[in-house]
């Protein structure tokens, strides 16, 4: 089945594994928010019984969530071919997009202060279908860069040959 999820014989290039840090760092920042707010909402109406289950419940959720997104980062992965981008991610539910290097209308490079912080950036691919658009998130802000250019020349390089 994994074959379905592949292009033939091509490279597979993979997301940084500091982008999984990233990810724990934002989930922590939610969770703590979230977690705080149920718990004052269930102390004030139910006790303090019910209250600490949860935070019981958050921290087993975030135990779980803090180990998959190891996996979830490694599962993400995309191959540059001759016409098109490959795109695969996902764990239970496997995702392959093929982007045709025609469709694409503007390549965006994007990173926020944590990514920043940790040498990342996001490349996002606008297309002319609103379905068939990417992005490519945790990438080394080098490899960005040259992704970026690469895709710019061919999107150049094909708008001259029309």
């Amino acid at each position: 089945m994994d074959e379905l999820f592949a292009p033939p014989s091509e490279h597979w290039r993979r997301l940084s594994p500091s982008y999984a840090t990233v990810l724990r760092i934002r989930m922590l920042i939610v969770a703590v928010v979230v977690t705080a707010t149920a718990a004052s909402l269930v102390w004030l109406a139910f006790g303090p019984p019910w209250a600490i289950a949860v935070i019981g419940c958050a921290v087993v959720f975030l135990l779980w969530r803090w180990f998959r997104i190891a996996r979830w980062v490694r599962a993400w992965g995309y191959a540059e071919r001759d016409e098109d981008l490959y795109l695969s991610r996902g764990l239970w539910f496997k995702e392959l997009t093929a982007v045709p290097y025609g469709r694409m209308q503007a390549v965006k490079v994007e990173s926020g202060p944590l990514t920043r912080w940790k040498g990342l950036a996001s490349v996002h691919l606008v297309t002319a279908s609103l379905q068939s658009g990417a992005t490519i998130p945790g990438l080394p802000q080098q490899e960005a860069e040259r992704l970026r250019d690469r895709l710019t020349a061919i999107g150049i390089g094909d708008e001259a040959s029309r």
